[in-house]
């Protein structure tokens, strides 16, 4: 992929090189006097693109979910071959062992930031899957909110210690229609919702949170899933790493938030086979779309392109006027499909992250990337749409050409 967009760009600039001797004004006549075409194929473009870039803006919806807001630096300790907290368990002699290590950040009354959780799957019923759907429900102290300070309440309050109360994310919430005030019923016992959070498009917004010593006693847990561990820079990071890694009681591994959650991607890889599956046939469909178009606007225009090569314009800059005629028009089609596509910006909706076994909520995010990229390909079509055309004109004999009708 990085030789054809290479090839992309030697093409354009050659293109753009070789057009020193004709006017720009000649190139937007040109497209002024077929309107109607244009306008058509740019409209065509358009909606490929649009469908490609709805594509990729589930794809980078995902990505935010998962990765965004997670820490390079903030550690998590978890068992040895663990893949998901879920899989995974740390128990207290452990976890105080990781509390003495040096070179672990304090908050403002001096307790080492240290955040044993517990992950555990609740199958809640929502609208599609009336059966239910895994949730993760995390067992948390309120260190953990020190530990991640973008956590914010934004309606209700926090759950007591020690309670059957939780609290819900914003998305989670409205995709399982759990809203503050409400009740429900898993196990014996009953869960009250007394609050809801924003965790700044980070994966646990597709979590609820409970108090962590009610939740392993209610689920008969008593051992932790992850300890969560926040040490003063990344130098004191490494060293915590190397003590755990060293020490032969814990037999426990440890990576960053960012790590852990960029690995969770790959419980995900269906939907980028999907979305890469996706862009390779648009692309393919804008190029061949694009060089149809230009086909049937060089064929009208034989006799004006042998003009111009027996005025003494050689045939690459006959070749450069059509690219970049061509790209010209690729883009103005980007621009229609970025524009087609925003409203999908935002719609909600959801995935089973394989990795975990629970529900991923997340949003459609038509960003700088997910453009960027659909430019990106509407550029190529262009491009090498507006290539093969123009050779086949240019190479054909002057004479020839100039008795076309």
């Amino acid at each position: 992929m990085i030789v054809i967009y290479a090839g992309a760009v030697v093409l354009l600039l050659v293109a753009l090189w070789s057009l020193r001797r004709i006017p720009l004004s000649y190139l937007i006549g040109n497209l002024k006097a077929r309107r109607t075409s244009v306008l058509l194929s740019i409209l065509g473009i358009g909606v490929v693109i649009a469908v490609m870039l709805s594509m990729k803006a589930l794809d980078r919806g995902v990505e935010l979910a998962t990765q965004s807001s997670a820490s390079k630096d903030v550690l998590m300790v978890m068992r040895e071959g663990a893949e998901a907290e879920i899989s995974s368990f740390v128990d207290r002699d452990a976890t105080a062992i990781i509390r003495a290590l040096p070179g672990i950040a304090k908050n403002t009354q001096g307790q080492p930031l240290v955040s044993p959780e517990l992950s555990l799957l609740f199958k809640l019923p929502r609208e599609g899957a009336p059966k239910g759907s895994n949730v993760l429900v995390r067992g948390v102290t309120p260190m953990a909110f020190e530990i991640r300070p973008y956590m914010k309440i934004v309606e209700g309050r926090m759950f007591h210690e020690a309670s059957n109360e939780l609290i819900v994310s914003r998305r989670i919430g409205n995709r399982f229609n759990l809203h503050v005030g409400d009740a429900f019923k898993f196990g014996p016992q009953t869960w009250n919702i007394v609050g809801s959070f924003d965790a700044a498009g980070s994966a646990y917004e597709s979590e609820i949170w409970a108090d962590l010593t009610y939740l392993g006693q209610a689920r008969k847990r008593d051992l932790y899933s992850t300890v969560f561990v926040k040490p003063v820079d990344r130098t004191a990071g490494e060293a915590i790493k190397a003590a755990i890694k060293g020490d032969n009681r814990l037999k426990l591994a440890v990576r960053t938030e960012y790590q852990y959650y960029a690995d969770q991607m790959d419980g995900l890889i269906g939907i980028k086979i999907l979305v890469g599956i996706v862009a390779f046939f648009m692309t393919f469909g804008a190029v061949l779309g694009t060089a149809n178009t230009m086909f049937s606007a060089i064929a009208p225009r034989q006799r004006e392109l042998a003009t111009l090569r027996a005025l003494g314009f050689n045939r690459r800059t006959i070749i450069g006027s059509v690219v970049v005629e061509s790209a010209i028009v690729a883009f103005c089609g980007a621009l229609v499909g970025l524009l087609l596509s925003l409203p999908v910006n935002g719609i909600s909706s959801g995935t089973v992250n394989w990795s975990t076994f629970s529900e991923l909520a997340f949003n459609f995010k038509v960003d700088g990337t997910v453009a960027l990229f659909g430019f990106r390909v509407a550029l190529l079509a262009g491009i090498y749409g507006g290539l093969i055309p123009a050779i086949r004109a240019a190479r054909k004999p002057i004479t020839v050409a100039l008795r076309e009708i």
